[in-house]
């Protein structure tokens, strides 16, 4: 891996990843873009660098990660399904990782979704406290985001919409739960591949992170206002065309590398 593709790669995953246009799809989708093998540091690399993505949020919100302990507990009831599903189904997961058919496919299928979320939880109520039975249920609704191409950010902030939660909350919450499943994630994967990072590339892993920090900063930031004010339907239109596209060249047989 080069300096200029994680560069790329580590852009891809600061603007997608608290968006609802699914991270990992656009990171694999680029992979093969830029034709970059599968090898175990790449692996590593697209899932370490969210490290820089979790501390965006802690940087941003960090006064209310000085709450009370009832915070933490909300959060790792909202955790907990996605740590058991993760871990009874991990290999399974990984196996999906490299299929561009399924990630066109629920690309085009959350785009679908997301036309519709804003006339389908459109009553929040006046209450907007997260209690631990909605922390849960979102919990619930994050695990369906372990099939590439979902979407973590959509699936959560919609669970949480169902809820009665405004777009706001849900949104927020969705990004406070990040921390603990990406962290998870992250250093489940460093320690499974730390053998891959050396002295040649651990500069490259340090790159990337620095890069989706930034970016992810920016991204959070720009991403509530919009969603507020506008909702969720550009974003729909775009995972549709986009699905679209990539179903079509995979049916053409045009390959997706530039190289």
């Amino acid at each position: 891996m080069t300096i200029f593709q994680a560069i790329i790669i580590a852009i891809v995953e600061g603007i997608t990843e608290f968006l609802p246009i699914s991270s990992t799809g656009h990171m694999i989708i680029t992979e093969k873009i830029l034709g970059m093998e599968n090898s175990e540091f790449l692996k590593a690399f697209t899932v370490n660098i969210q490290f820089g993505a979790i501390l965006s949020v802690i940087v941003l919100y960090w006064k209310r990660f000085f709450q009370t302990f009832d915070f933490y507990f909300k959060l790792f009831v909202a955790f907990i399904p996605a740590m058991i599903l993760g871990f009874l189904l991990g290999d399974f997961i990984d196996s999906l990782l490299e299929n561009v058919v399924v990630v066109s496919v629920t690309l085009l299928l959350g785009g679908i979704v997301l036309l519709f979320v804003d006339k389908w939880f459109n009553n929040p109520s006046e209450d907007q406290e997260v209690k631990y039975p909605t922390a849960f249920k979102i919990g619930l609704f994050q695990c369906i985001a372990m099939i590439p191409g979902v979407s973590r950010s959509a699936a959560t902030i919609i669970g949480g919409m169902s809820q009665k939660l405004s777009r706001k909350t849900a949104a927020e919450f969705s990004f406070f739960l990040a921390v603990p499943t990406m962290f998870a994630a992250s250093a489940y994967k460093l320690l499974e591949n730390y053998k891959t990072i050396n002295s040649d590339n651990i500069s490259i892993l340090i790159i990337g992170n620095v890069v989706a920090f930034v970016v992810a900063m920016i991204a959070i930031k720009s991403f509530i206002s919009f969603l507020t004010k506008y909702g969720f339907k550009v974003f729909g239109y775009y995972r549709i065309i986009l699905g679209l596209v990539l179903l079509i060249m995979l049916a053409l047989n045009i390959p997706l590398s530039i190289n």
